[in-house]
């Protein structure tokens, strides 16, 4: 099962599977409400799950194809690869962690493992988080920190992540001036490419 709120993306995976005689596609989803009736019906091996959608967070989707099967085997394919997303895509039981800068082959070998092991996790730059995580070096984000710095990555000005997270705009440039602080940058760019550097965000983000 595809779930990804881009059609694109979907027509990409769907044809990467369909060269591997071991995969067929059941279904695909553009959102949680149309993933979890899909779920409901296809009963899915594999489910493939883009984390930003329009109704919902596949992490959270995740935790509830989890909660209803301990057998699927769930990808989490995100555009914004950092220690957060890859932590949080554990805890949410996920079975695989992919950017989506990565070749669709690797989504690929992600599906087998979890349809071999759902119940395991594996992730590209997993020993180096944990890594980074027991040994932390670089600037240290609160929650909604990292959520600011994740809208600022995708382009969103003040106002548009004030909308985004329901606070006000005085409080979203509290939040991004004390972020700009501990990255040490003056302006979105720099903060971008700091947090790059520093595991916070996926190196394909360009500021």
């Amino acid at each position: 099962m595809l779930v990804d709120d881009h059609e694109l993306i979907r027509q990409g995976l769907r044809r990467a599977f369909e060269r591997d005689a071991e995969f067929q596609v059941v279904g695909e989803a553009a959102s949680v409400a149309e993933a979890r009736r899909l779920a409901e019906t296809a009963q899915p091996d594999v489910a493939v799950l883009d984390v930003r959608l329009p109704d919902g967070s596949g992490l959270d989707l995740a935790q509830v194809l989890r909660a209803a099967r301990a057998d699927v085997g769930l990808v989490i394919l995100t555009m914004y690869a950092g220690d957060d997303q890859l932590f949080a895509a554990l805890d949410a039981g996920a079975s695989a962690f992919v950017p989506k800068s990565a070749p669709s082959d690797d989504v690929v070998a992600a599906a087998r493992h979890a349809a071999a092991k759902p119940s395991s996790f594996i992730a590209a730059d997993l020993a180096e988080a944990m890594h980074r995580k027991l040994n932390p070096s670089g600037p240290q984000l609160t929650r909604r920190e990292r959520e600011v710095l994740g809208l600022l990555a995708e382009g969103l000005g003040v106002s548009s992540i004030s909308r985004k997270l329901y606070i006000s705009e005085s409080t979203t440039k509290t939040h991004v001036s004390k972020l700009y602080d501990k990255l040490g940058a003056g302006n979105r760019a720099q903060a971008i490419m700091a947090a790059v550097r520093a595991g916070l965000l996926d190196s394909t983000i360009e500021p």
